[in-house]
């Protein structure tokens, strides 16, 4: 049919990774896309350097006080505006260079529209967060280097992503470890120096913040644009090629929607509110577009009911596009929108809603209601083609009439010439669009046809008795609709895993230094028991015992014993730690939350069954600086995690029957969970 457009020329696939480069990232690959993104960066230095010169001039102009002065500056202020405008023409002229970014595959398709990923500079996170790792954790940050240097990599890889799910994987993957590192590194109450610089994507102006929702931001838009790039180079002369293409926009629609909920003050016109809003409703356009491809892929029969189904999914593919253009026709988007994106929404709305007149004026025309013919069925399509028939027509009327059904034909025709007339017009009054001349050819070809059909079929007297033929109800058999991102299914290892589980060292929870306590057991008694899995803590702690003496406290988390790490041990790994040190003392370090009330488990009363409620409390008041006597004559009382008799190994073994708070540790080595669900968790998950 007339759907279609060649592609500017093949292009080159993208190199296969050989193994030094990041999967999913190839910053060698010589692609008309990536050439594409090197014009993009170039043009966004020149567009900074404008801006900059804009911004002086006008400073200059405010203080200017002499007449000469100020007559010079607003001539170097409009020479300035002149070239920063022809700075934004030219890079919308990349924005619209539909060609390089189409499938390899030489088909007559319409071109579709892809989103340009943002550019960024270079951030270098080390000495920052070595600092804080110094500060905040206590930790040698020397034993980090290599993995901030991964952090880096990752964040490099992120900015030559390949046009395929591999890249997409990539930039979700540095979205995810961007959560681990805002909690562990970015406190809320806390600007950390790290200056994160992206370029609007639509009109190249930079936006710098010390903010990391910038950067996660950024990388959501590039995620989405990657998934519109993924959607038009697939193959459109396949089925499965459009389903692949349809699914992409969808994915596409689905990850800017969830840009524009979750971040919702973001500084660039690419990220606000309303800009997103209408890529979406771009999106889902372009999905509708390939649904309507899809039917069309076998072939279009030249039968009633064919013609009924192609026409109104026509007519839908020509309300989306018509209802995008409206969209981006609205203030403040049409201040920054491409002028060129808007003409070819226009184009085809009108394209389309031609098609659908076309395919109805076929139906009606060419065919005729014969002797055995379904006629209800005929009927029932046709009246739910329209709103209401024209005036003075019924649907098995028109139906059984030839001449008030070819008339009808007619008045769909003469509709057809008129819509594929504005498309042409529209397409001519844009520099951009003129200059694609398969989109010109396409356009021609089925105005021409229109004008053909109409030729065959007039009459003299066709101005005078053709009726005005109603609109088409649009209908479709597959309803594009919004995908989410689906992170989960990414997984990611915390680059930083070793400062320990994330619930408790996290940069907005506060702790003493780790301080090193020895002490024995007294008759195979440690003096406390512990409770939570990764990292434990100290529980039911005897004031008298060895342990309290020597500096330990209700509440402190064990970090290391023997110099053995211990923050991603369970209970019953540091119990067996415990027991092998012996009688020669434990060497045991711990910390302190300063907000003690923030570090004790949600299920701590379970751990109080069967214990007396006054020495609990007891044990939660005393202060081990100031002991008083009425403490000191506590009777001692035997812990659980105790070795020596019989009667201690029985109570040793209670100890394994009490439930245990949270689930199982992950493994140093293993996959994390992803950081959107530690952000409403406490201790006890871990």
């Amino acid at each position: 049919m007339t759907d279609a457009l060649l592609p500017a020329g093949p292009q080159p696939l993208e190199k296969e990774s050989d193994g030094y480069f990041r999967k999913g990232c190839n910053p060698l690959a010589q692609t008309g896309r990536s050439r594409l993104q090197n014009q993009r960066a170039a043009l966004n230095q020149q567009i900074l350097k404008a801006v900059r010169m804009r911004t002086g001039a006008e400073n200059l102009l405010k203080v200017a006080t002499n007449q000469k002065v100020r007559e010079q500056v607003r001539l170097e202020l409009s020479f300035v505006n002149s070239d920063l405008q022809m700075l934004k023409e030219e890079l919308e002229g990349l924005n619209i260079s539909v060609g390089v970014y189409q499938s390899t595959e030489e088909a007559f398709t319409v071109p579709l529209i892809p989103l340009g990923l943002k550019e960024t500079k270079d951030v270098d996170f080390s000495v920052v967060l070595k600092d804080f790792i110094l500060e905040h954790y206590s930790e040698d940050s020397c034993l980090y280097e290599d993995e901030i240097a991964d952090l880096m990599d990752l964040r490099q890889a992120c900015r030559t992503p390949s046009r395929d799910e591999a890249g997409v994987e990539l930039l979700m993957s540095y979205f995810i470890q961007l959560g681990f590192v805002e909690n562990r590194f970015f406190p809320p109450t806390r600007q950390m120096g790290i200056l994160f610089t992206w370029y609007d994507s639509l009109t190249g102006v930079p936006v710098s913040q010390q903010n990391l929702l910038l950067e996660k931001a950024s990388i959501l838009f590039n995620i989405g644009a990657l998934y519109t790039q993924i959607g038009t180079r697939c193959n459109r002369r396949t089925q499965a090629g459009l389903e692949g293409a349809v699914d992409a926009f969808q994915r596409a629609a689905g990850v800017l929607n969830h840009l524009k909920e979750t971040f919702t003050h973001t500084p660039s016109y690419d990220m606000s509110p309303a800009m997103l809003s209408v890529l979406v409703k771009m999106m889902l356009a372009q999905a509708q577009e390939n649904v309507f491809e899809k039917i069309c892929l076998p072939g279009i029969r030249n039968e009633f009911f064919m013609l009924v189904k192609v026409a109104q999914e026509a007519a839908k593919v020509g309300e989306v596009y018509r209802q995008l253009h409206t969209a981006m026709s609205q203030a403040p988007v049409k201040e920054n929108i491409p002028y060129s994106w808007a003409s070819l929404a226009c184009v085809k709305a009108h394209h389309y809603g031609a098609l659908a007149h076309y395919f109805v004026a076929t139906l009606l025309i060419d065919h005729q209601l014969k002797p055995g013919a379904d006629e209800d069925h005929q009927e029932k399509c046709l009246s739910q083609l329209y709103d209401h028939m024209p005036e003075g027509l019924t649907p098995l009327a028109t139906l059984k009439n030839g001449h008030q059904r070819r008339q009808l034909g007619k008045s769909h025709v003469r509709r057809a010439v008129v819509h594929h007339e504005e498309s042409v017009r529209e397409a001519s009054l844009c520099k951009k669009l003129r200059n694609i001349e398969v989109l010109q050819d396409v356009l021609s070809a089925a105005h021409r046809r229109s004008q053909l059909k109409d030729a065959q079929h007039r009459e003299d007297d066709d101005l005078l008795n053709l009726i005005e033929a109603p609109d088409i109800i649009s209908k479709t058999e597959q309803e594009v609709e919004i995908i989410l991102p689906q992170f989960s299914k990414v997984t990611v290892t915390d680059f930083f895993q070793k400062l320990g589980p994330l619930s408790v060292f996290s940069a907005n929870k506060r702790w003493t230094p780790p301080r090193s306590i020895h002490f024995t057991a007294e008759e195979g008694d440690l003096g406390f028991t512990l409770r939570g899995n990764s990292p434990v803590q100290v529980h039911f702690l005897d004031p008298q015992c060895s342990a309290a003496l020597a500096g330990a406290k209700e509440g402190d988390y064990i970090v290391s014993i023997q110099d053995v790490d211990c923050k991603w041990l369970t209970v019953s790994e540091v119990m067996r730690l415990l027991k092998a040190c012996g009688r020669d003392g434990v060497e045991m370090k711990i910390v302190s939350l300063l907000d003690f009330t923030s570090s004790m488990h949600n299920k701590c009363a379970t751990y109080s069954v069967g214990m007396q409620k006054t020495y609990s409390m007891i044990c939660l008041a005393i202060d081990d600086d100031d002991k008083t006597d009425k403490a000191k004559k506590i009777s001692k009382k035997l812990s659980f995690l105790s070795w020596g008799t019989n009667k201690n190994r029985q109570k040793s073994a209670s100890t394994l029957c009490l439930p245990s708070v949270g689930v199982a540790r992950p493994q140093v080595k293993k996959k994390l969970p992803s950081p959107f669900s530690l952000l409403n968790s406490d201790s006890s998950l871990y």
